[in-house]
Formats: structure tokens, sequence, C-alpha cells
């Protein structure tokens, strides 16, 4: 039976993708976890089969605790991804009004995320941060006070919340993809992506630029490019990368193998199938 550890609690938008990443397998049982490294250690002690981490989101770009994660702590390798739609909801306590709210408990993300909504309907109300859009909930409605929460529609189901008003984000079309990580990458299905990273001993002009004609060379598709500091020397950066096809392929293992001998470092995160929803 499979053991998905997630970050928790139950009512977050990480359980949503660990519970759209269960719904292809039979039986698996859900594993919240307190923080993404636990999540991690939980699979490298085999206390979970995989974990599902939240890796980027469309609006607040990524989640750097995860990416420094697979650089530098860890050898578990991506086996798949799911992207998931943020929709915000405000609950609160049955009875309670929106007129009445005194107090607004929501994650830091989401209250950024809710901007227009805070500023037309709630204003002047007071806000506490939590740690979670699930904590918000449970927050709220512990207070006395007429509190209201920015929340999911999980979470207010779970807690038996009352829903004041339902896709209050700035931008609906927001969403949030998360990584599936496991001891092992996935099998190629024909419709794969690979994920990888490398850095460079040395600071000369054109070490990027010729690492990643490589690609090009073999005509492959780079989806995504960022950088994050090495933590060795200030001003040097490895880049993280995404491209189309399994590095098993001939074409993509050609590229990488042509990669890694003009690197310094470089690491395979895993290939896996491409989420279409």
């Amino acid at each position: 039976m499979t053991t998905i550890a997630y970050l928790g609690p139950a009512g977050t938008f990480s359980e949503e993708a660990a519970l759209a990443y269960a719904a292809s397998l039979s039986g698996a049982i859900l594993l919240p976890l307190a923080s993404i490294p636990a999540v991690v250690t939980a699979i490298e002690t085999d206390a979970a089969t995989v974990g599902v981490l939240p890796i980027e989101n469309l609006l607040e770009g990524s989640v750097n605790y995860t990416l420094d994660l697979l650089i530098h702590e860890t050898s578990l390798q991506i086996a798949g991804e799911i992207v998931i739609p943020i929709r915000q909801y405000l609950a609160a306590r049955p009875g309670v009004q929106l007129s009445e709210a005194s107090v607004l408990y929501a994650h830091p993300q989401s209250l950024g995320q809710c901007r227009k909504f805070i500023e037309r309907c709630l204003p002047g109300v007071a806000t506490v941060a939590s740690l979670s859009n699930s904590a918000a909930l449970r927050e709220a409605l512990a207070d006395e006070r007429p509190a209201v929460a920015i929340t999911t529609r999980r979470a207010a189901e779970l807690l038996e919340a009352a829903v004041l008003a339902r896709d209050i984000a700035d931008n609906l079309g927001n969403v949030t993809r998360f990584i599936v990580l496991a001891r092992s990458d996935a099998p190629p299905t024909g419709d794969d992506k690979t994920s990888f990273c490398f850095g460079f001993t040395e600071d000369r002009a054109g070490t990027l630029v010729g690492a990643l004609l490589e690609l090009a060379e073999e005509q492959i598709n780079m989806t995504k490019l960022e950088s994050r500091p090495s933590r060795a020397v200030l001003g040097q950066y490895i880049f993280l990368v995404d491209i189309n096809g399994h590095r098993e392929e001939a074409h993509v293992a050609r590229a990488l193998d042509r990669i890694r001998a003009r690197t310094g470092m470089f690491k395979i995160f895993g290939s896996y199938p491409r989420w279409k929803g």
C-alpha cells in the first residue's frame, strides 16, 4: 500500500494535491506532516512511499525551500507532478456575517493574492498571519470575536464552517505545481519531463549559453530556467532546468551527457510524466 506524505494539516492545498495523486492509485494512505523537510525525511526513512511538495506557483514563483532541498539535501527523485487550481474561500463560524467581521486570519500568501477583496469587502479589518489556510480557519473558529478566514473549500467542509464568499482571489487562474518525490523516478511514457540542475567551477563568458546550446542541438524544448545561490561562493549560482523528454531517450541522454561534461556540478532530479489534469 502506498503512503503519501504531504505538508499538512488536512484542508490545505497540499492535501488537495496529495488527494489528486492518490486518485490514480489503489488504497493509498495520506500522511500529513508539519514541514517540507519532514516530508523528505519520511520518504528517506520508509515512513512514507512518496511525498507531495509544492514547487511552483503561478503568481508567487518557485518554492525555494523545495528547490534547495532537491539541490543540496536529498537524492530522492521526482516521479510525477500535479497542478491544482488555487481557489480561495472566505469562511467563518456559522452565524457570523461578513459585515460583522473584526479580524481576518490568513496565510501571508493568501493575503497578497486576495488583496482586492480584502480592501473592498473587509476595509479596516485587522489581519492575523497563519501558518496555513487550514490553520487560518481553525484559529478563526476558536476566536471569540466575529472572525473570518481565507481558506480552502475542503477545510471549510472538514471544520463545518460557513462559506461567506468564494473565489475571492485577484487572479482566478492561479495554480500551484506540486512534485511527487520518491526513491526513483518514473519510466518513459512518451510524454515526459526531465528536471536537472548544474553549476560551474569558474566564471567565464558564454558558459551558460554553451550548456544550453546542447539542448538546442538535440532540438529539446526547455520549459523552465531559473537560478539559486550555490551556498558556496557569493555571486556563484546553480541553474535549474526543466525540459521536455525523458532522460532515457537517446537524444535527451546525449544532451545531458554533454552538459555534464561542460559543468562542474550536475544533478538530475528525475524524469516523470507531464501533468495532463
